[in-house]
């Protein structure tokens, strides 16, 4: 059986008085992607910005491979082994691709060029670009720089909120064959989607927010097959 190398229990938090996320409980298995969908406003991206540290928890627990950091600093989060690519804002746009890379490799610097090779492997597009200002690349590429500064880290856990967002249908097929290739190294992957079936369909197990509480989660492929997620949530009927 595979071992949870992250899991939520009872997390609770929101911004001032507005509670947003609410006794979200959910478990992340190694070598899995879980895919979180669910309507706008429904607290997804609240929830992993909490299990990153950008958002303070009110309540309840999160820990990676064991170890509570339900609270700690992003950056003692990061180090902890789990990477976060926003949605936005996700790269230095005055900076180069490598600089960018190199930036990515703050909690170990000595050990950034070893690491940039092993991006640059993992991300062939990328070496090309490499002296190109971020801010001067196509949002599909700035995405692939963001990715690559989270697997600097080389994290054991990576959270990935909207991938696909603002991309064209070609840049969304080639971002969730990145999402495979990052998986297939061994990352644990929990990623927020708007672009629920092709989501769901890369991914192993899926989870259905809903007014800031897991309404439903099961197997990617039943919830696939699922008409209540069909009709609600996918825009299709199973």
């Amino acid at each position: 059986m595979a071992e949870t190398v992250l899991a939520t229990r009872s997390l609770t938090s929101g911004y001032g008085k507005a509670v947003i996320c609410q006794n979200v409980t959910l478990d992340l298995c190694e070598g899995q992607i879980t895919c979180i969908i669910g309507p706008n406003g429904a607290g997804k991206s609240t929830l992993l910005k909490t299990i990153a540290g950008v958002v303070r928890p009110i309540s309840g627990s999160v820990c990676i491979a064991r170890r509570e950091i339900a609270g700690l600093p992003a950056a003692s989060i990061a180090r902890s082994g789990m990477a976060y690519v926003p949605q936005e804002a996700n790269v230095f746009r005055q900076l180069t691709t490598h600089e960018n890379l190199t930036m990515g490799a703050w909690t170990d610097p000595r050990r950034a060029e070893a690491t940039c090779a092993r991006v640059y492997g993992m991300f062939p597009d990328l070496k090309p670009l490499r002296r190109v200002r971020a801010g001067n690349l196509s949002g599909g590429q700035r995405q692939m720089v963001a990715f690559g500064m989270a697997m600097m880290l080389e994290p054991q856990v990576l959270l990935l909120d909207e991938p696909s967002a603002g991309l064209s249908p070609l840049m969304v097929r080639q971002m969730f064959d990145i999402v495979r290739r990052v998986n297939a190294q061994g990352v644990a992957i929990l990623m927020v989607e708007q672009n629920a079936i092709e989501g769901l369909r890369i991914a192993h197990r899926g989870i259905v927010m809903a007014a800031g509480r897991v309404a439903l989660e099961g197997t990617a492929q039943s919830l696939l097959a699922s008409n209540e997620v069909s009709e609600l949530y996918l825009g299709t009927r199973a």
